[in-house]
Parts: structure tokens; C-alpha cells; sequence
């Protein structure tokens, strides 16, 4: 059997596992009868392209055979659920539990799914109403941490050669520390502080590169501060012909200034693409979706803050949020950070990636560093 004949085997097994679910298949419409093509990508957790290139046979080899397992995974869920509702020892109480339980983590991962593969749809949204940052990161974690699906490339999946860097990158990293950026406004005093952000890394096997690249799904929780005293931007830059921000700023502790008032909170869900280039790690990304949760009028109060400069702030943030953040989700500025090892395979747990970015902030280019550091590697043992 040559290469061609072995694909097309494939791919009638692909295709013969999912009319188990779906009913019959048109061959010539390449559709089922029962539901839409982007119905069974949603379901599968693919992109509209992806299944396209899936079921018009178009995809590697090594795509149908990840396609097959997770269509088997969809029809044993499927079989479970049918014995548990044909039991006739589970009381009807657990089975509306199960149920329940079932359908609202149907709803989180069609959320998941619209963030990640509709960011044309992502709408910034501004909202005052007291919404916790768990409702959201719950929906990325459950996308790659749930029991059925796992979008992380398998150690068995890889080449012969083990040539696949980007598989010990697959996890989860989180912020090492936190990064202060002043903005430059018409009115001096506001601050963006980025306080928390996890990512979950994945190989980017739709792409023929080698396992050369590898893209992180982020939820960052950042805030937003006034300084009461209001002082100019460049009072916390050096001097220098290349302005940089002063290390007694980057060091100094919002929570513990009388003259900081914290007045929001901004949420965002980020998209990265790493490449990976021998001892280098480049990034680039942009935000997909964001929200600014306002502190509450009753916290703010306690600040010895007017009414007047009340809504003054508030009319600023939500002018920071639609210009100035919406400048900031544009693709990223930032230099390479060096491999945590030459060699790919001893990437491990508790090593980092640190990137040294810049952000526009009016007439001057302000420096940070964002570093992330390994929390939960996918894969902790080498390739032979």
C-alpha cells in the first residue's frame, strides 16, 4: 500500500467513526445529513479551516490520526452518557446533577471556542457590575485541562528523529513577576499594572515547520491606578537618550502609597506565537478580548475622592480602555528571550522565558520586561 492509499484509509476511518455520531455521509457534498459541518468542528474543538482540511482529506496524516482519537473520545463520552441515562440504579437526582453538569460545560467551551478562533468577534466590553476573574480563567483551563480533549501534541505522535523542539514547552506558565507601565494621557497620573497572567502553550502541529513554533493561550488580570498627586510621565523615566523607566518606580508598591488609588481592574485574554530558533525564543501576539471591571463607587469613596473627580476618573478609564489599551493589543514589539537550554529536551519545570518588550506611551517608548516561568510541563520525559 503506498503513501496515498494509506491516507485515504485513514481517512475513511475518520469518516466512519463520525457517522457513528452523525449519521450518513455525502461524499460528494462532503456533509453529513444530521448536522453542519461547523457544528462537528465546534465540537471536536477544531477551527472551521481545520475540519475542512480534515474532512476534505486535504490534512497530514498525522492530523487524521489526532482527528480519529478525538472523534473516539466524542463517541465514548457519547456511550457513557447513554448508560447512564438507561441505568436504572442512578437516582434521578444525580442524573439531573450530571446533566446539569454536562450542559454548562458545553456552554464554557463553546465560549472558549468563540475567543479562541473568532478574535474578529472578540469585543472589548467595559463593565462596572462585579464579575470575578475566575469565571473567566475557568474557561481556559477547562479547555486544556478537561479529561477528554487534550490539544497538547503526544509523546507518541512525535518523529522518529525526536526533532520536534516545542514539545517541552507544552504546559502551563505563569507571570513571574509583575510589570508597571505610566500612560500618557492629557491628564498625568494613571497607571497600568500587570499583576497575574497564565498561559497554556501548545505545539502548532497544523504547521509543517518541524515543531519549530508553538502558540500560548493567556488570561491576564491587570490593573489600573491613579496617582493623587498626578505626576508627569517623564518624572518616572531616566534621563538617558534611550528613556527608561527608573528602578525606584519599577520597584515601588502601589498598595502601600496613601497618594495610589486603584480604580479597575482590566481582563484580557491574549493569543501568542513563539518560534523557535536554535538558542532563541521570539513572540509576537496581540489581544483578543478584554474587559475593564470598574472598583466599586463605595471602595473609591474611602479615598477622599470628589464625586466630581469620581466620574472624571471614571470618564478617563473608559477612554484608556478604548484607545490606549486598544494600542496596546496590537502586535507586540519585543526582543527574543534566550532558550532556558540549548537543548530542547532538557526544558523543564521552573525554568523561564524572559522577553524585554516596549510600549508606546504618547512621545516616549517605555521598556518592560514580561517573564513567564514553567509551572506544569505536558511532557516531562525525553524523546528516545
Amino acid at each position: 500500500m503506498n503513501k496515498k492509499e494509506e491516507i485515504n484509509k485513514i481517512h475513511a476511518d475518520f469518516v466512519s467513526r463520525l457517522e457513528k455520531h452523525y449519521g450518513s455521509f455525502n461524499s460528494v457534498s462532503n456533509k453529513f445529513e444530521s448536522t453542519s459541518n461547523s457544528k462537528i468542528a465546534r465540537d471536536l474543538f477544531y477551527s472551521d479551516s481545520q475540519f475542512s482540511r480534515l474532512i476534505n482529506n486535504t490534512a497530514s496524516e498525522g492530523e487524521l490520526k489526532r482527528a480519529i482519537r478525538n472523534v473516539q473520545r466524542l463517541l465514548d463520552v457519547h456511550e457513557l452518557r447513554q448508560k447512564e441515562t438507561d441505568s436504572g440504579a442512578v437516582s434521578s437526582k444525580s442524573i439531573f446533577s450530571r446533566k446539569t453538569l454536562i450542559w454548562i460545560s458545553g456552554l464554557l467551551l463553546l465560549a472558549l471556542i468563540i475567543s479562541l478562533f473568532y478574535p474578529k468577534k472578540a469585543i472589548d466590553t467595559i463593565k462596572s457590575e462585579n464579575i470575578t476573574e475566575q469565571s473567566r480563567y475557568d474557561m481556559l483551563q477547562w479547555g486544556f485541562e478537561n479529561n477528554y480533549i487534550k490539544p497538547y501534541v503526544k509523546l507518541k505522535e512525535l518523529p522518529e528523529d525526536c526533532y520536534y523542539p516545542c514539545y517541552k514547552y507544552q504546559g502551563k506558565w505563569k507571570l513571574k513577576n509583575e510589570y508597571k507601565i505610566p500612560f500618557f494621557r492629557e491628564r498625568n497620573g494613571f497607571h497600568y499594572v500587570a499583576k497575574e497572567a497564565v498561559m497554556y502553550a501548545r505545539c502548532m502541529d497544523e504547521r509543517s515547520d518541524r515543531g519549530e513554533s508553538f502558540e500560548g493561550y493567556e488570561y491576564q488580570k491587570h490593573e489600573i491606578w491613579y496617582d493623587k498627586m498626578e505626576v508627569p510621565l517623564d518624572s518616572f523615566l531616566t534621563k538617558d537618550i534611550n528613556s527608561k523607566l527608573k528602578s525606584s518606580y519599577i520597584q515601588s508598591n502601589f498598595e502601600k502609597d496613601s497618594n495610589f488609588v486603584k480604580i479597575a481592574f482590566v481582563h484580557t485574554f491574549f493569543k501568542t506565537e513563539f518560534k523557535i530558533d536554535s538558542s532563541q525564543i521570539f513572540r509576537s501576539g496581540k489581544a483578543i478580548g478584554r474587559d475593564i471591571e470598574f472598583v466599586s463607587l463605595e471602595l473609591l469613596e474611602k479615598q477622599s475622592l470628589s464625586s466630581e473627580i469620581l466620574n472624571e476618573l471614571r470618564r478617563e478609564t473608559n477612554s484608556i480602555a478604548k484607545n490606549i489599551l486598544e494600542d496596546f493589543s496590537k502586535p507586540i514589539t519585543c526582543n527574543p528571550s534566550t532558550a532556558p537550554n540549548i537543548d530542547f529536551n532538557q526544558i523543564e519545570k521552573g525554568d523561564e522565558l524572559s522577553f524585554d518588550c516596549q510600549f508606546s506611551a504618547g512621545r516616549f517608548l517605555v521598556d518592560y520586561t514580561k517573564s513567564y516561568v514553567f509551572e506544569d510541563q505536558y511532557i516531562s520525559t525525553n524523546c528516545r
